[in-house]
C-alpha cells in the first residue's frame, strides 16, 4: 500500500519523505549512533528514486550532521548533534488550544520536523507591550497575534520585531491585507470569524417562530427574544455587550465614525458616532436582562444548556458547543438596514531577531499549508485563512450547522474596528468610558468630555 502510495507522488515529494523518515529515525533515536543506513540502491528501491536522488538526499543529513559519508563503505549515523535540534518558543492566546486544534497541529508539525521542538507557550495577556517584552528579550520565536494585537504593536514602535512575510495569494486577500504596513506583510493570517448569531432552532420551532434570516433587523431580534424567553428557565438573548470584540458591532453598522478636530482628538459631541453610541444604550437598555461583564464562553455555555435561545458570538466560540446536543444553527447578526458585521482575525508572526527565526518560520509556513488549515476547517467550527480550506465541501467529521457557509456571502459587510476611526489604544480606552455610559452611571455631556479631554493629551 505504501509503495503504490509512494509511485504517485512527484520524485521532489518522494525524495522530501526519504529524508523527513531518515532524519526522524535518526533524531528521535531509531537509528543510533554508530550504524550504518541501508545503501543507496536500497534507498532508492524503497522510495523509488534515482542513485543521484538519493545522494542528493544524503547530502542534506550530511549537512545537518546527522550522517557521515565513508567512502567505499556507507553513510554512518553520528546521531544529531546538539545543535542540531532546534527549540521554537511559541506564544499563542490559550483558547485557540480548541479553536484551532493548536497543540494537534504542533504534534503533526514535529513529527514531520523531529529536529525542531516547539516549545508552546501560552499567553496570558494580548497586549503587545506583554508581547513585544518577549520577542525584544528573545524569549518567543514566533506568537500568535490578533487584529487589535498588530495594531498595539505598530502604535507602540514595535513594528521592527516582526519580520517580513511572503504573501501567500491562496489566503483572502482581505486578510492579508489587514496585516500589511507600508506595503510588507508582517503577520500571516491563520484563522478568522466574523461575528454572528447563533440560536436554537428547537426554541424557534416551539414557539412556531420563523428562523432568523439577513434581512433581521435588531427590533426583528429585541421582538423575536421577548417571545423566546421562559422566566425563569432561559433567556431570550444572549450578548457580551461590554467586550471590545463585541461592541463595535452596533457603532459600525451605524455607518459612524469618530469625528476629529483640527488637533486631532476626538469630538463627540453632536456627532453622528454619538448618535451610534446613544441607539447602543437605547438597545442595551431594551435588553436589559444583558449580563454586565459576562465571562468568556458563558454565552455559548448557556446556548448549549438551553439557557439562552439566541446568543451572538464568532465561529471561534462556535467550538465552546462542540460535542453539545443543542441543535443549533447560525445566521448573519442583525442590522440596522445595512448588513455588517466585525471582523475578527488572527495571525502568525515571527520575532525579527530571534536566533531560531529560520525553524520559527518553518513552524508558520506549515501552520498556513492546505494540510493544517484544512485539519481545522475539519476539527474545528473556526474558519481557516487559506481559501480553498474555508470553503471545503465534504465528509464532515463533526456536527456542522447547516448554514456553516454563510460567511462566504457576508464578506462584504466585513468590517474591522478601525474603520471607525480609531487606534488600538483608543480602543481601549473608550472600552472603559462607554462601560459606564451605558450602565447610566455617566451622563452623554460627562461622556463626551473624558473622551474628547483624553485623546487630546494623547495627541499632544
Amino acid at each position: 500500500m505504501e509503495e503504490h502510495q509512494a509511485s504517485r507522488k512527484s520524485p521532489r515529494e518522494r525524495l522530501s519523505d526519504m529524508v523527513s523518515r531518515l532524519r526522524q529515525e535518526i533524531v528521535t533515536g531509531k537509528r543510533p549512533s554508530g550504524e550504518f543506513l541501508p545503501s543507496e540502491k536500497a534507498l532508492a528501491d524503497q522510495f523509488e528514486l534515482s542513485n543521484q536522488s538519493v545522494r542528493k538526499g544524503l547530502d542534506i543529513l550530511v549537512g545537518e550532521g546527522l550522517i557521515n559519508k565513508i567512502p567505499r563503505v556507507g553513510n554512518k549515523v553520528v546521531g544529531p548533534r546538539v545543535d542540531a535540534v532546534s527549540t521554537v518558543k511559541f506564544g499563542f492566546h490559550s483558547s485557540v488550544a480548541s479553536e484551532a486544534s493548536i497543540l494537534q497541529l504542533i504534534a503533526m508539525f514535529q513529527g514531520a520536523n523531529p529536529h525542531i521542538k516547539v516549545q508552546a507557550v501560552p499567553l496570558t495577556s494580548s497586549s503587545f507591550h506583554y508581547i513585544g517584552n518577549y520577542f525584544a528579550g528573545g524569549i518567543l520565536d514566533a506568537v500568535m497575534m490578533n487584529y487589535t494585537d498588530f495594531h498595539d504593536c505598530l502604535e507602540s514602535g514595535g513594528r521592527e520585531l516582526l519580520e517580513t512575510l511572503p504573501r501567500n495569494p491562496d489566503i483572502y486577500p482581505f486578510l492579508s491585507d489587514a496585516f500589511t504596513s507600508d506595503g510588507q506583510l508582517l503577520v500571516q493570517p491563520f484563522i478568522f470569524s466574523p461575528l454572528l448569531l447563533a440560536y436554537n432552532r428547537a426554541h424557534f420551532a416551539e414557539k412556531g417562530l420563523s428562523e432568523p434570516d439577513s434581512s433581521w433587523t435588531w427590533h426583528d431580534l429585541i421582538r423575536a427574544a421577548e417571545l423566546l424567553a421562559v422566566p425563569n428557565e432561559r433567556l431570550g438573548f444572549h450578548f457580551d455587550f461590554y467586550s471590545a470584540n463585541r461592541w463595535p458591532l452596533l457603532a459600525l453598522q451605524s455607518d459612524a465614525k469618530f469625528e476629529r478636530g483640527d488637533d486631532g482628538a476626538i469630538r463627540l459631541a453632536g456627532t453622528r458616532m454619538m448618535e451610534a453610541l446613544r441607539t447602543c444604550r437605547e438597545i442595551k437598555r431594551e435588553l436589559s436582562h444583558l449580563s454586565d461583564g459576562v465571562a468568556t464562553g458563558e454565552s455559548e455555555r448557556m446556548l448549549a444548556k438551553g439557557k439562552a435561545s439566541m446568543i451572538v458570538t464568532s465561529f471561534f466560540y462556535l467550538n465552546y458547543l462542540h460535542n453539545n446536543p443543542v441543535p443549533f444553527d447560525v445566521a448573519p447578526v442583525p442590522h440596522f438596514g445595512t448588513p455588517r458585521s466585525l471582523l475578527l482575525s488572527i495571525g502568525l508572526a515571527v520575532n525579527r531577531r530571534s536566533k531560531r527565526k529560520e525553524p520559527a518560520l518553518k513552524l508558520l509556513e506549515f501552520l498556513t499549508s492546505a494540510e493544517a488549515q484544512l485539519f481545522i476547517r475539519k476539527h474545528t467550527y473556526s474558519l481557516p485563512a487559506l481559501r480553498s480550506a474555508a470553503e471545503w465541501v465534504g465528509e464532515e467529521k463533526m456536527y456542522r450547522p447547516s448554514r456553516f457557509s454563510l460567511f462566504r456571502e457576508t464578506i462584504p459587510g466585513f468590517r474591522f474596528f478601525t474603520d471607525l476611526g480609531i487606534n488600538a489604544g483608543e480602543l481601549s480606552r473608550l472600552n472603559r468610558d462607554l462601560k459606564l455610559y451605558w450602565a447610566g452611571l455617566d451622563t452623554e455631556s460627562t461622556l463626551c468630555a473624558q473622551i474628547e479631554s483624553w485623546s487630546r493629551e494623547r495627541r499632544a
